[in-house]
């Protein structure tokens, strides 16, 4: 086995790892584009077709960990190569309906690369939870994960004998996030890892406080109850966050939860696909928006989800101007570095929008990704014989800080090296 981390050492988004069998079969996991700088660009080498060519030679199958753009960008251009592309089901769909959103932009050119990139996912194939693909001698199977995104898998990744897990991103403060432990326990441990590839975002992040999603949704409730109008910034395919402040919503009787078109269609797809089994994810009053509407918006009260859009401009300058300050708040929930203009994740449009406009402003947010001690869990329990590979992480953290065994802090790699008859690459 070849294990080649050709992103993601030392940097968060854009993580691409592959691995490759003794016979040549070759698979990649996660390919995806370079998160934007303060500058709003989001330069990546692979945009450039023959670097691309260079990495997809040869490639059999890529799998994709969730839909977050940083894990999955190129699919268009993959499916030229008439290589496999992997994706859950509820992912594969939640990717459609947002590229089928944006085929509406006003840019012809960007229209047409939406365009492309829906008829792509449309040709992805599905892989389910707990259940075995081959791509010609390489085994992967997905495991659920709780993350930022619906739909978010780990895999155990077998051939040549050797087994690894690539955790993808992941967390255990979701709704569903108390599952990890026993998934580890019933369906990994059991395999005997060998090598254990895990994201390792907030090794940098180390004083943010990570509170549970059910903590979140209190507080939610909380400010509902000294705002009787609650605009929410967050992203609208952060299935945990809508739930939180749409089950906020729901305990407050009377009070309306409003979103666009877009966003309500997510919903539905969220209810249909999961609601049946996980109350947090049912929506079934979930309302769009409309100018009809604004007047029992105005009587009832309100939660409405918002975007930095000129939509949604808008329709703020129609609503706000009815609404009290002292009633009036945008809870922003989402990384705090989007909107400090120190960091290099900064968003200037962004920061802009939120501060545009006479309401009051409240923080209520928690990661998408694993705690150094949910971390420190991971690898103490999966224990890998071999080697642990950190990826989706800042350069300069370290791995090694994180309160795992002596005998595991040796097995970090971060370098060229070849342990148990295992290759490694670090480019």
């Amino acid at each position: 086995m070849k294990i080649t981390i050709h992103r993601g050492i030392n940097q968060i988004g854009g993580c691409i790892t592959e691995i490759q069998s003794s016979s040549g079969t070759k698979i990649l996991i996660d390919l995806g584009h370079n998160l934007p700088d303060a500058d709003g660009q989001a330069e990546d080498e692979y945009d450039v077709p023959e670097n691309l060519d260079r990495l997809l030679e040869g490639v059999s199958a890529i799998f994709y960990t969730h839909y977050h753009g940083d894990h999955i960008a190129f699919e268009a251009a993959v499916a030229k190569k008439g290589i496999d592309q992997y994706l859950g089901r509820l992912a594969k769909l939640v990717k459609l309906k947002f590229y089928a959103h944006m085929k509406n932009v006003p840019h012809e050119e960007s229209r047409k690369k939406y365009e492309a990139a829906f008829q792509a996912v449309q040709n992805f194939k599905e892989y389910r939870k707990d259940q075995t693909v081959r791509a010609g001698d390489i085994k992967i199977t997905p495991y659920y994960v709780s993350h930022s995104a619906a739909d978010a898998y780990m895999f155990v990744i077998e051939c040549d004998g050797k087994k690894v897990l690539h955790t993808g991103d992941f967390r255990d403060h979701g709704y569903l996030g108390k599952n990890l432990s026993g998934t580890l326990s019933k369906y990994v441990v059991r395999k005997r890892i060998d090598v254990l590839i895990t994201e390792g975002t907030m090794l940098s992040r180390g004083n943010e406080i990570m509170m549970p999603e059910k903590d979140l949704q209190q507080r939610a409730y909380e400010l509902m109850s000294r705002y009787k109008y609650a605009f929410v910034l967050c992203s609208s395919t952060d299935l945990d966050r809508l739930a939180s402040f749409y089950q906020a919503t729901a305990r407050h009787q009377d009070r309306l939860f409003i979103a666009d078109s877009y966003q309500c269609k997510l919903l539905k797809l969220f209810s249909n696909c999961l609601g049946r089994k996980i109350p947090e994810y049912c929506f079934p009053d979930a309302r769009q928006f409309d100018g009809a509407l604004q007047q029992t918006m105005v009587e009832s009260g309100f939660t409405m989800i918002v975007r930095n859009s000129s939509k949604f401009q808008e329709w703020l300058k129609s609503l706000l101007p009815q609404l009290p300050k002292e009633d009036t708040v945008l809870i922003y929930s989402q990384f705090m570095g989007y909107i400090t203009s120190r960091d290099k994740a900064y968003n200037e449009s962004l920061d802009k929008f939120i501060h545009s406009y006479d309401w009051n402003h409240e923080y209520l947010h928690t990661s998408g990704h694993a705690s150094q001690e949910t971390l420190a869990k991971v690898c103490n329990m999966v224990n890998p014989a071999a080697a642990i590979i950190p990826i989706h992480k800042e350069d300069g953290s370290d791995f090694k800080s994180l309160d795992i065994d002596n005998a595991l802090k040796d097995k970090v790699v971060e370098h060229d090296t070849i342990v148990d008859g295992i290759e490694i690459h670090v480019l």
